[in-house]
C-alpha cells in the first residue's frame, strides 16, 4: 500500500522546538530532511506537519515499488513524508527533480547517514536539513522556558524563581532521558528501554549502517568507554585501550571506523573546540568533547542508576553537563547557533554559543557553591579572547540546578536549567 494518509494519532502531540523550523521550510516547494538518532520523535514531527506519509522501513510493497519506480511513493498530498527514505537511496535524485518541477513540499527523515555517493546529487537548493535531538527539558514540561535562549543572545536579563530542582530528581530526569516513548515513565521502564536500544545499536543498526561487520561486544565496550568518558576530550587511544578489553588495545583506526559509524548513526555528537582569535599567548586545544546523543544512554551503559549518581557527584557533573549540551544545542539551533566548546592552555569554558553576529560562553556547575569560580574563570576566558574581532559576548553564564535565575554584579547571569528554552 503505497498511499498512508495522515491520521490524528492517539495521544496529543507534544511540540517540539523544531516545529517552527520545519512550519517555516515547508512554506516553499523544498525537501526537508530530518535528520537524528532513532527514537527521537521524528516520524511523529514529520506526520504532524505532512499531508500524507509512506513509511519505507516498515510498508515492504512501498519499498519494492519504489526500488523499481521511485516516482510511484512521491505522489500524495502535500507535503508528502519519505519516512527512512535511506531504505531506497536513490529516492534522493528522484525527490530533487521533483522540487525542481515544483512538486513539493516534501519531508525526508531518516536514523542513519547515507553513505556517500557520486551519483546522488547535493541537493544544493533543493533541500534543508534539520537536525532533531532527544527532547529537552523544556519540550518534556520539566523547564519553565522563563529563561530565553533568544531572550539571551538579544541582551535581556534573567531574573527568575524557577522553583526547586532536587539533585535526586535531576538524577532521575538524566537516567530516563529524552525519549519521547519514555514521557511519564519511571525509572525501571527507562532501563529496560534504553538496554534494548543499545543492544539493536551493538548487534544490529551498527552493521547496517554501512555493511561491515563489527564484534557487538566489542561495540559495547566502544560504547562503555565513551560512556566514562563523556563530556570529555578523551583520545581514541584511550578508548582502543579500553575497548580491547584482555586481548590487549584495539587498532586506534578500527575504534575511528566504529566512531564514524555512531557518528552516522547519530548516536555520538561530538562537540567541536571554538577557535577564536587571542590576545593573548594562550595556545588552542582542538580536541572535540565526546557525547551520546542524550545522557541517559551513558548512565544505561554503565548501570548508573539514580542512586549511584547521588554517590558520585563527579560523574553526576559530567552527565549533567551533557544534559545540558543536548539542551542548548536544541534551543541554538532554533536560533541559527551552534555550540561547542573552548580550552586553552590556561583554561576552558564547557559551551561556546555562537550566532555569527551573537556569542556566548556558558559554564556548567552542580551547585551554587562553584558560581563564584565559574564566574571568575568566563571573566578571565574573555580577557584572552580579541573582541575586537568577535566582539563583546551577547551574555556569560553559569547553568545549574538552582531556584533563582539573576544576574550577579560581574555582569554573570545564574540560570537555573528549569527555566531555560528556547
Amino acid at each position: 500500500m503505497l498511499e498512508l494518509p495522515c491520521v490524528a494519532n492517539q495521544t496529543p502531540y507534544l511540540p517540539r522546538v523544531v516545529d517552527s523550523l520545519l512550519s517555516a521550510s515547508l512554506e516553499k516547494p523544498v525537501a526537508v530532511v530530518i535528520e537524528g538518532a532513532k527514537g527521537v520523535g521524528k516520524t511523529e514531527t514529520a506526520t504532524h506537519h505532512a499531508a500524507s506519509r509512506v513509511l519505507l522501513d516498515v510498508d515492504q510493497e512501498a519499498k519494492a515499488a519504489a526500488a523499481v519506480d521511485p516516482s510511484l511513493v512521491l505522489a500524495g498530498d502535500k507535503p508528502r513524508l519519505l519516512d527512512e527514505w535511506q531504505e531506497v537511496p536513490q529516492l534522493w535524485n528522484n525527490v530533487r527533480r521533483a522540487v525542481d518541477a515544483r512538486e513539493g513540499p516534501f519531508i525526508l527523515t531518516g536514523s542513519a547517514v547515507p553513505a556517500d555517493d557520486a551519483s546522488r546529487h547535493t541537493g544544493a537548493g533543493r533541500f534543508s536539513w534539520i537536525r532533531m535531538r532527544p527532547m529537552t527539558l523544556f519540550e518534556l514540561g520539566r523547564s519553565s522556558g522563563s529563561v530565553s535562549l533568544r531572550g539571551l543572545l538579544d541582551g535581556e536579563t534573567t531574573n527568575v524563581n524557577a522553583g526547586e530542582l532536587g539533585i535526586g530528581e535531576l538524577a532521575e530526569l538524566i537516567c530516563i532521558g529524552g525519549w519521547p516513548a519514555l514521557v511519564g515513565s519511571g525509572v525501571d521502564a527507562a532501563s529496560h528501554f534504553l538496554g534494548g536500544y543499545l543492544d539493536s545499536i551493538a548487534r544490529a543498526d551498527i552493521q547496517r549502517v554501512d555493511g561491515v561487520g563489527r564484534d557487538p561486544d566489542r561495540v559495547r565496550r566502544v560504547l562503555r568507554s565513551l560512556a566514562r568518558n563523556v563530556s570529555t576530550e578523551v583520545a581514541i587511544t584511550t578508548i582502543a585501550s579500553d575497548a580491547g578489553g584482555s586481548d590487549g588495545p584495539v587498532d586506534p583506526d578500527t575504534v575511528s571506523s566504529y566512531l564514524r559509524a555512531l557518528e552516522r548513526l547519530m548516536v555520538l555528537e561530538d562537540q567541536p573546540a571554538w577557535a577564536p582569535r587571542l590576545r593573548s599567548r594562550a595556545r588552542l586545544r582542538s580536541a572535540s568533547k565526546r557525547h551520546l546523543c542524550d545522557p541517559s544512554l551513558a548512565a544505561a551503559l554503565l548501570n548508573a542508576t539514580p542512586e549511584r549518581l547521588l554517590k558520585d557527584f563527579n560523574f553526576l557533573g559530567f552527565l549533567f553537563e551533557s544534559l545540558v549540551v543536548r539542551d542548548l544545542r536544541v534551543y541554538a539551533q532554533s536560533n541559527g547557533a551552534t555550540v561547542s566548546h573552548y580550552r586553552d592552555n590556561v583554561g576552558e569554558v564547557d559551551i561556546i554559543i555562537d550566532g555569527g553576529e551573537h556569542w556566548a560562553a556558558v559554564e556548567v556547575k552542580l551547585g551554587i557553591s562553584y558560581v563564584d569560580e565559574a564566574a571568575t574563570s568566563l571573566r578571565r576566558f574573555l580577557g584572552r579572547i580579541e573582541t575586537a574581532h568577535h566582539g563583546e559576548p551577547a551574555f556569560l553564564a553559569v547553568v545549574l540546578p538552582t531556584p533563582y535565575g539573576y544576574v550577579r554584579e560581574d555582569g554573570v547571569h545564574v540560570i537555573p536549567i528549569h527555566a531555560l528554552g528556547p
